[in-house]
């Protein structure tokens, strides 16, 4: 263990010279060489050097597209992403044209299998409203108690406990999942915002807001008027963030959150430990932090570069950070680069337009174009820094957290945010998981371990015996 990681392990405990040693001892002892990744031909994160996953399994529910076949080779190409066999962009585009928010018609794709009819799509709308409330004393006795600071941790404990308020917790039959399900997306917005007003209310001194969610409307409309005290918000808010919603609710089996889901639910476990586990996967930075990573980044730019309108002093700010030499010196451009999208991520590219719009109607013109600019520049300057295996291009995540600062939202409650949309798709893919009685996810790892002869106490000495 380096200088910097031990000051960084007692930023965050208290340690004792004794746990520094015992984690010295686990991290030299559980070192393993990367060439030996190569030797047994495992690939590492389940991806090769191109991208492309592991094939664990089998879906119906959605697919992550970024190449095609010429000639028979594989080759980068713009990115697709396919909820049931409709592209994304085709579904968007459906239900904008006929003037309806998508988040509700979108879900009931993704978990049942079929564009709903429009009596369908009422019924449907009308059943997630009336899960809306939660049990009653739950806010006071679950909520409002040991608060954190974390939402996260803070959904997750009220997902969890929410299995005492379920008559039949432990009922894995398709049918009570659905219930279970429809129940946890439709109240995950009060889990939340109401967990987040809590924390604030006994860490910081602030006022305490427990707005009652509504009796109708969308559900982006209904998470504005939870965290809004007044109530109020624009089409263009909600339209927004309906939008942001649709994009972020599922992105293919091999995602971690969702294969966590998978395996967890593999082990025919109840729907609320399963949630449980994908918030767990989702909390990581590597998965659900990323847009709060960017809009960090960016608030560094705006100060470090004087010219927001200056490609070169623009490009110069983006090859110090590959340089780590600005912002946390990480080496990374948050929200440029992808696990699969190379050329393109269609997330990306529809969101942005709503993002303009929302800054149009906020005044922040100027940032839109700096972040329209990086995005543009980014790529160009990575490749001339560094050995490409594929393209770059940003991702969903490099204009979330702009909108999502733009809609008033606390950084809290960003990955949140992400999660109450991915509850959809987990839903999707636990159904999917149970209607299929699939065996249990058992993957194998390979012992590198050489075989050691026992050895009594009173013979041992230093080293690894």
């Amino acid at each position: 263990m380096d200088e910097a990681q031990k000051n960084n392990t007692r930023n965050y405990i208290e340690t004792t010279p004794e746990i520094l040693h015992l984690a010295e001892l686990a991290q030299k002892n559980d070192y393993i060489d990367a060439d030996l990744y190569k030797k047994y031909h495992v690939m590492r994160g389940l991806r090769d050097l191109q991208g492309h996953g592991v094939l664990a399994g089998l879906t119906h529910i959605s697919e992550v597209r970024a190449s095609r076949i010429v000639d028979g080779e594989r080759v980068p190409d713009y990115g697709q992403l396919v909820y049931r066999g409709y592209d994304i962009k085709d579904l968007v585009r459906g239900f904008v044209t006929e003037g309806r928010f998508g988040f509700e018609e979108t879900a009931y794709l993704l978990m049942f299998g079929k564009r709903p009819t429009h009596e369908e799509l009422i019924s449907f709308a009308k059943q997630m409203i009336a899960y809306r409330q939660l049990p009653v004393g739950f806010v006071r006795d679950v909520i409002m108690k040991a608060p954190s600071d974390n939402m996260m941790n803070t959904l997750s404990r009220s997902v969890l406990t929410l299995y005492s308020y379920d008559k039949y917790p432990e009922d894995t039959s398709v049918a009570n999942v659905v219930l279970q399900c429809m129940k946890l997306i439709s109240r995950a917005p009060m889990l939340a915002v109401y967990g987040y007003y809590t924390d604030r209310y006994y860490n910081a001194d602030e006022s305490l807001f427990v707005v009652q969610p509504m009796d109708r409307g969308s559900f982006a409309e209904n998470l504005l008027h939870l965290l809004r005290p007044d109530g109020n918000y624009s089409k263009v808010e909600a339209l927004a963030l309906d939008m942001a919603l649709v994009l972020h609710m599922d992105h293919g089996g091999g995602n971690n959150s969702t294969f966590t889901t998978h395996v967890v639910t593999s082990s025919m476990t109840d729907t609320y430990s399963a949630f449980g586990a994908a918030l767990g996967s989702l909390k990581g930075p590597r998965h659900g932090g990323a847009n709060i990573k960017v809009v960090h980044m960016f608030d560094d730019m705006k100060k470090s570069v004087s010219d927001w309108t200056d490609d070169e002093e623009v490009g110069r700010y983006l090859k110090a950070l590959l340089h780590k030499e600005a912002f946390d010196q990480a080496g990374l451009i948050y929200g440029v680069g992808h696990a699969v999208y190379s050329k393109s991520d269609p997330r990306a590219e529809i969101f942005k337009a709503y993002v303009q719009r929302l800054a149009a109607e906020k005044g922040r013109e100027d940032e839109f174009a700096l972040y329209s600019k990086v995005e543009s520049l980014a790529p160009q300057v990575i490749a001339a820094e560094r050995k490409m295996y594929k393209g770059v291009c940003a991702n969903v995540d490099f204009y979330s957290g702009f909108a999502y600062q733009m809609l008033g939202l606390p950084e809290e409650l960003f990955t949140p945010m992400f999660a109450l949309a991915r509850m959809v798709g987990w839903s999707a893919h636990r159904i999917e998981e149970l209607a299929n009685n699939s065996k249990i996810i058992r993957p194998a790892y390979k012992s590198i371990e050489p075989d050691n002869t026992y050895v009594p106490m009173e013979e041992r000495e230093g080293g690894n015996t």
